[in-house]
């Protein structure tokens, strides 16, 4: 069996075994969405997939209505939903002092109103979440939002390295302007990829993810720094919450 086949079925019986209904998935317009929502569309489950643009790029958005539409042409049981949450970001930023007005803590903010977005339409559907994190982003640097987009209930996508999500999005027909576009969690309001924010491209972390403790030049010291710096810095949402254990 082929691998989509293989995450696509295994998909399925979670959602059987575990008496739900459908998938809920956040689509941005960038290649980890698509193909995730492409591999839960294959199950015949319903599959709802919602855009949910806060001051976003309007090409992001438009590639993800455009992802939204060939979904719904070419699979069945699949149901689209757009829903602009700028007024709501906006309130609530006018609402909050602004002695909290942190860039990075705004940004991560955008990503917390759409889980609960997702987490309200499932809740409705007697649905599951289902994240877009592939590997490097998740158990690699941890490039994801703490309770945000990183708030989900299943990650079919998550063992998969970026070159290999790209494979599968070649092998599923993912449109081209999805596969073409440079990644970007979308979060900024600047344009800013996730290049920019990481300082070395999705192939150079993977090599780094894979490096094996042999002599290396400079160049590759230097992404293996960035690769530390970033995995350093978000251990901890890749790790399980601390507990204290009474003796």
């Amino acid at each position: 069996m082929s691998l989509e086949k293989d995450i696509s079925s295994w998909l399925k019986d979670y959602l059987l075994k575990n008496n739900l209904e459908s998938f809920v998935i956040g689509i941005s317009g960038g290649i980890d969405s698509a193909v995730t929502s492409t591999l839960c569309a294959m199950t015949d489950c319903k599959t709802i997939v919602v855009t949910m643009p806060i001051l976003q790029n309007i090409n992001e958005t438009n590639r993800a209505i455009e992802h939204s539409s060939w979904l719904f042409n070419n699979y069945k049981d699949v149901e689209i939903h757009n829903i602009d949450l700028t007024n709501i970001y906006n309130q609530f930023k006018r609402t909050i002092p602004k002695q909290f007005s942190n860039p990075l803590a705004l940004a991560n903010t955008r990503a917390r109103i759409r889980m609960s977005t997702l987490y309200l339409i499932a809740g409705s559907s007697n649905g599951i979440v289902v994240g877009t994190g592939n590997k490097i982003e998740d158990f690699g640097v941890g490039f994801f939002t703490k309770y945000g987009d990183g708030g989900v209930d299943v990650s079919p996508i998550a063992d998969l390295m970026k070159s290999e999500v790209y494979n599968l999005a070649d092998r599923l027909n993912i449109i081209d302007s999805i596969v073409s576009a440079k990644p970007t969690d979308g979060l900024w309001d600047d344009g800013r990829t996730d290049e920019d924010q990481l300082g070395v491209s999705y192939d150079e972390l993977e090599w780094a993810m894979n490096y094996n403790g042999k002599e290396i030049n400079q160049e590759q010291e230097r992404i293996l720094d960035i690769y530390n710096k970033h995995r350093k810095a978000n251990i901890h949402k890749m790790q399980d919450i601390p507990i204290f254990k009474k003796k």
